[in-house]
């Protein structure tokens, strides 16, 4: 069967790292959001001070459901906390908050990663889904009708692949940014600061796992195509 063909073990390597690398960001992420800071302010209280101390009073905070589901919306301009976050004063919860304003202080100073990821996403999304099934499609045909419809499945993924990759200084930065305004903003000790970056170094390798694996299914999708031309 197709979905079983040899090409699968180019994927093996990468879907380790991805379950390893989700592994650690749950055990880093429960570890310190049993660690409370001495402070005592909550993540919502942090990421709102923050975002006024650089002027983006504008930018609201808001509570969404779920555990690690933080993010920041570029379009609505908004930064969203978890339940894992939002009323948590831990060292995790607050170094995820801060990871979240990192975004919306790219945003503000146009951070040119951070542009060109928005700018793939709507494309990406959808080579992401689509793109491995139409090349499958464009297998089960012969000719250069087939050829075709396998190519503009690639073209697809490769926007997805862009995307992963230009995703990993985005968030990098953002973690870095992270770090430093936690630091010298005298929100946390030097040792909490420890934690939280922690936290933010575990969860940037999720990105680099989910961009191994792009580029291991680009490979294996581009194998399939040249065995194609083989036959």
């Amino acid at each position: 069967m197709l979905f079983w063909d040899p090409t699968m073990i180019y994927l093996i390597p990468a879907m380790i790292l991805v379950m390893w690398a989700q592994a650690r960001v749950r055990g880093a992420f429960n570890e310190w959001s049993r660690v409370g800071t001495r402070s005592g302010v909550t993540a919502a209280q942090v990421a709102r001070d923050i975002l006024d101390r650089h002027g983006l009073t504008d930018i609201p905070i808001e509570h969404v459901r779920g555990q690690l589901s933080d993010h920041y919306d570029p379009k609505a301009k908004v930064v969203r906390l978890s339940d894992s976050t939002y009323y948590s004063n831990s060292i995790a919860a607050i170094g995820v908050a801060a990871h979240e304003v990192g975004h919306a202080l790219q945003h503000e100073h146009a951070y040119v990663p951070l542009h060109m990821r928005n700018m793939i996403w709507p494309v990406a999304r959808i080579g992401d889904s689509l793109g491995p099934f139409i090349v499958i499609i464009g297998l089960l045909f012969g000719g250069s009708w087939g050829t075709t419809v396998i190519d503009i499945g690639i073209y697809l993924f490769m926007a997805a692949v862009g995307f992963y990759l230009v995703t990993l200084p985005v968030e990098y930065n953002a973690s870095n940014r992270a770090v430093e305004i936690l630091e010298t903003g005298g929100y946390m000790s030097p040792d909490e600061v420890k934690g939280a970056r922690k936290v933010l170094n575990a969860a940037a390798l999720t990105y680099v796992a989910a961009a191994a694996a792009a580029v291991s299914q680009l490979i294996r999708l581009l194998i399939l195509r040249n065995s194609r031309n083989d036959d």
